[in-house]
């Protein structure tokens, strides 16, 4: 069936369906029978193929190949293959955390498409109800206002001044005007995509108006699933610290294959100079090493580690009311300087009650601002539901016994011009036993303009300018105490209008009155604003409200002082662009504004270098959420369109959920940076202490013991410091620079002194047992073969190291601060400093193990004395601080 060129009763009729949409039953069978409202999705890759991708990486393929050729050399000489299973089992177990670490983070996003899963205003069992717009099926009926995405491909059965964006399935950039009459078919028979005026696609956005419309299409039997046969969704890109990190990480491994080669040359020349010729097992012990060093030096899981860490910060944040949608925000987040915020809902309550009221008649006053209004009182829930200031206006009616259920009874609403941020004003004109009559809401002062006359006493009288003073002084007055202040007029009609146009209808009005209303601010505010003051954070309200109501409530919050630092839209008009510039940094208030307004707030603050978030709803607030470094979208009162360009949805619309999200970025990037420095600091030490220990002409490190050490010691400590808590002073520093690098605030020196500091301990821990305590303590079992002085000193310097690895992990609890003053315990670095040193030891002291790892086994004292020296780099690293923060305080 061509639903546009049937009638919309002969499509609800083929549909099945009726104005008072589907039973909860049928559309449940429905949904069964024909699926979910979506497009296909691109397959996903299997469990094998993800396993096969993480064997394919090319510094796991070269410790395959040296697996198999030592595995070769076992064969020959007829041993038992201990280097080719530990390494392979290495291999595979890295294999394994790297499939289910990226399962993991794909589920944790998958658990955040769900929470943030579009949803659409759909009409079921003859009640109006909001569910997930993958459960619509045909047959529906949607409610469709400015600012919603369209679910689905419907035929429209109802609209007012209904405007739909096409563009993205058309490629038409005005706005199509759309309308409920059937079309009529061209001579072949059929109405091309774009003239379809009575139909509405998957895809579109509403940008004006409102209407109802039968759904005749979901998923890929729709116009949108016609043009893509498959669709995936869109692959989040890398964030500037991953790709930083990628590039540092490709730095490092040109570095380290340097060094192996330089390893791998020295050990060449030295069996030539020492007469031993080139043996071939000096050549692939030399190799080994060399390819070992390379696999367990190179910080490979640094990028993985990042995104773990992001994705668990993700996920927290989701449990705090803030779904981030681009992982580029949790790092900009950190950075923010400037929070650009809408007053109603995100700095108040959104409960907008009625506690003023001026004119002659306040029943005629009730029953204007209730009819002319989209709000319903719902009897259930015993209150209105809608746009929370129009919902004020129904219950304050209620309030009256002047419900509007019964209202509209008598006062049919037959017309109407809906309301827009221009014009500051809406009218419905109603049918009242063949009276017409015309109620007209809005703006105080633009309603105002449009009057004639003032209603008093039960009729009209001429609008004298004592009178308009006297409305005008009641308007202030409610102004002043923050009130926000609604006027409402009307009109007769002796015909119905032949077109609801505001230029016709909007004039020549009766004033009837003005009602004041308060929005109460949220109590977590005040605290919220002061804590942006001391993280160096500026608050900026914006607001459609008056100047007056918004300055009252700036000062109530802190976010102003005086009145001089708020300034209106219309004076923001006469002001140019450079000037603007210029003078930014004075306001902090702006009242009375227009959608375009927040864009230029927004340019004025970036062109200052400061990294701004700005908050929105209307569909009109999209351009200035994508301009922002943070765009911030309102998950109750947002519309699709705003929501789809956020960088960041609130699901409570809550300031204060801003500032939290602040915090947690700043603790993600805090976990961040200390993971980065422990692990390069770790893999320097590694990379130093062979390269030392080769110049010095002693083997210190087999291949599996560097790759215990990297996968042990390096992966467990760097995800549990990710998992460290926020430190005391997080919200008391200012921002970071966005440009600032990774080595950035002496990271980079700290990387150097620590690795060479580990090198040191661990060398030094070698000494000690090869050159001391062999000759001390196992002197007879040297000289009858069965122990080797290099045995004990390679034990006591894997102990060592491991250890201090773990130890030095607990020094990056804070990157400043001495870790004996942090209140809180990180019990996951606990967890894995107690795992490590369990498995180490198991591996010394358990014959078949330490067989397995050429280790020897350790007495107490030697254990002791391996487990001291690692123990050194804590204070080492404490007094290290000590003298920076004694140094940073001079300054």
């Amino acid at each position: 069936m061509k639903h546009y060129i049937e009638t919309s009763d002969a499509v609800l009729n083929e549909l099945k369906t009726t104005k008072d949409g589907l039973t909860k039953s049928e559309a449940e069978a429905r949904l069964e029978k024909n699926g979910k409202n979506k497009l296909a999705e691109g397959k996903k890759e299997t469990l094998i193929m993800r396993f096969l991708k993480q064997l394919a990486e090319p510094m796991t393929i070269i410790l395959i190949v040296a697996a198999l050729i030592s595995g070769i050399l076992a064969i020959v000489e007829r041993e038992f293959p201990t280097d080719v299973i530990i390494i392979m089992a290495v291999v595979l177990i890295n294999a394994v955390l790297g499939v289910v670490q990226e399962s993991k983070a794909e589920k944790a996003l998958e658990a955040l498409e769900k929470i943030a899963a579009a949803t659409s205003k759909v009409i079921r069992d003859g009640h109006q109800i909001t569910i997930k717009s993958e459960d619509l099926v045909v047959g529906d009926i949607i409610v469709l206002e400015a600012g919603d995405a369209v679910p689905a491909d419907a035929r429209i059965i109802e609209c007012a001044s209904l405007k739909i964006e096409e563009a993205a399935l058309t490629g038409e950039s005005v706005p199509v005007d759309k309308k409920e009459s059937a079309l009529e078919a061209g001579a072949n028979g059929d109405v091309p995509l774009g003239d379809r005026k009575n139909m509405v696609f998957m895809g579109s956005t509403v940008v004006y108006g409102r209407g109802k419309a039968v759904i005749t299409a979901t998923g890929m039997d729709t116009e949108m699933g016609k043009i893509a046969d498959a669709l995936s969704n869109a692959q989040e890109g890398k964030t500037p610290l991953q790709m930083k990190l990628s590039q540092l990480s490709k730095i490092l491994t040109y570095l380290v294959i340097g060094i192996c080669v330089v390893v791998f040359g020295i050990n060449i020349i030295r069996s030539l100079v020492e007469g031993n010729g080139i043996e071939f097992d000096t050549v692939l012990d030399t190799f080994m090493v060399a390819i070992s060093l390379a696999v367990a030096a190179i910080p490979e899981g640094l990028a993985t580690v990042v995104t773990i860490v992001l994705s668990i910060g993700v996920t927290n944040m989701s449990k705090r009311n803030a779904i981030i949608r681009k992982l580029t925000a949790v790092e900009t987040l950190g950075c923010t300087q400037i929070i650009c915020s809408d007053k109603t809902g995100t700095l108040t309550q959104n409960k907008m009650t009625v506690v003023e009221h001026f004119g002659a008649d306040e029943k005629m006053l009730a029953i204007g601002m209730s009819l002319c209004s989209d709000a319903e009182f719902d009897t259930d829930a015993n209150t209105a539901i809608g746009e929370p200031t129009e919902c004020a206006l129904v219950n304050y009616a209620e309030g009256l016994k002047l419900s509007k259920n019964e209202q509209k009874k008598i006062y049919e609403r037959i017309g109407e011009v809906p309301f827009d941020s221009m014009r500051k004003m809406m009218s419905t004109v109603h049918n009242n036993n063949g009276s017409l009559i015309q109620f007209t809401k809005g703006a105080p002062d633009e309603i105002l303009k449009r009057c004639v006359s003032v209603y008093e006493n039960g009729e009209a009288v001429a609008l004298t300018e004592e009178k308009r003073a006297e409305i005008l002084g009641a308007n202030k007055n409610m102004a002043d105490k923050a009130l926000r202040v609604l006027a409402v007029g009307f009109k007769n009609h002796t015909k119905e209008p032949d077109e609801y146009e505001a230029e016709k209808l909007e004039n020549d009005l009766c004033f009837i009155g003005l009602v004041g209303m308060i929005d109460p601010v949220r109590p977590e505010v005040k605290p919220a604003i002061d804590e942006c003051r001391s993280a160096g954070i500026r608050p900026i309200m914006i607001t459609g409200d008056h100047k007056d109501t918004a300055v009252a409530i700036a000062m109530q919050l802190g976010i102003i002082e005086s009145a001089d630092q708020a300034i209106t839209g219309a004076e923001l008009d006469n002001i140019s662009d450079d000037d603007f510039d210029a003078f930014v940094e004075k306001y902090s208030v702006y009242a009375r504004v227009q959608p375009e307004h927040k864009t230029r707030i927004v340019n004025a603050w970036r062109k200052k270098g400061k990294v701004t978030a700005m908050t929105g709803d209307g569909v009109n607030d999209a351009p200035s959420i994508k301009n922002a470094d943070i765009g911030v979208g309102m998950g109750i009162t947002g519309t699709d369109v705003t929501k789809n360009v956020a960088d960041m949805i609130l699901t409570d619309d809550n300031f204060a959920t801003i500032v939290s999200a602040v915090g947690e970025g700043r603790r993600i990037y805090d976990n961040i940076r200390k993971s980065i420095q422990f692990l390069l600091a770790s893999n320097l030490s590694e990379v130093l202490t062979i390269f030392f220990a080769t110049l010095f002409g002693f083997s210190i490190f087999k291949p599996v013991h560097l790759l215990w050490i990297n996968l042990i010691t390096d992966c467990l400590p760097a995800l549990s410091l990710g998992m460290e808590k926020a430190e005391g002073d997080i919200m008391k520093r200012k921002p970071r620079d966005s440009r600032e690098g990774i080595f950035a605030g002496g990271l980079g020196i700290n990387v150097v002194y620590q690795g060479i500091l580990v090198t040191v301990i661990t060398l030094v821990s070698y000494f000690i047992g090869a050159n001391v305590l062999a000759e001390m303590h196992h002197a007879e079992a040297i000289a009858a073969g069965t122990y080797t002085a290099n045995g004990l000193g390679t034990s006591m310097a894997f102990l060592t190291l491991s250890m201090a690895e773990i130890f030095h992990s607990f020094n990056m609890r804070s990157l400043g601060k001495s870790i004996f003053k942090m209140k809180k315990q990180n019990i996951w670095l606990w967890g894995a400093a107690a795992l490590s040193l369990l498995l180490t030891t198991l591996v010394i002291e358990i014959p078949f193990l330490a067989d397995a790892f050429e280790l020897a086994h350790l007495d107490l004292m030697e254990y002791g004395i391996a487990i001291a020296l690692a123990l050194c780099v804590i204070p080492v690293v404490e007094i290290v601080k000590l003298i920076t923060r004694v140094i940073a305080k001079k300054k």
